[in-house]
């Protein structure tokens, strides 16, 4: 039988408003040790900004970080999934799309993340991205 999301997401991600601070977005990531927030509208999710988005669209664009908003430096073409979707079938829309993590949503709202390291540490746990997601820090 074939995997489903559900059964290898993160669950319960973090979502924050598109105008909180980028600073206050790394904080959060620093403090969850996490590599990514969603950026929600009311409860609806906008777009997502990971740990790299904040280094090349947040640091290397602007010079003053203090008016910078999540709006403004968030990935709003997002690839989602539904729980309920099979694994292997998302790996194959983030292969195609180039996207290493894809927000999990259920009729709208965000229920968890799915990322390459989750489907590595099912697939093959003894495999180098298994061994570094499976780490401290990499969900």
């Amino acid at each position: 039988m074939a995997q489903l999301v559900r059964e290898l997401m993160t669950p319960q991600p973090v979502a924050l408003p598109g105008d909180t601070p980028v600073r206050d977005a790394a904080r959060r990531m620093r403090d969850d040790d996490i590599g990514n927030v969603l950026v929600s509208d009311g409860e609806d999710v906008r777009g997502i900004v990971t740990d790299r988005d904040l280094v090349v669209r947040a640091l290397a664009d602007h010079d003053d970080l203090s008016n910078t908003r999540l709006r403004d430096v968030c990935s709003e073409q997002l690839i989602t999934a539904r729980p309920d979707d099979e694994a292997g079938n998302v790996v194959a829309r983030m292969r195609e799309h180039a996207v290493r993590r894809v927000p999990v949503v259920d009729q709208g709202k965000p229920v968890g993340m799915f990322s390459i390291g989750d489907a590595a540490m099912e697939r093959d746990p003894d495999s180098a991205l298994g061994d570094i997601s499976a780490a401290r820090g990499n969900r």
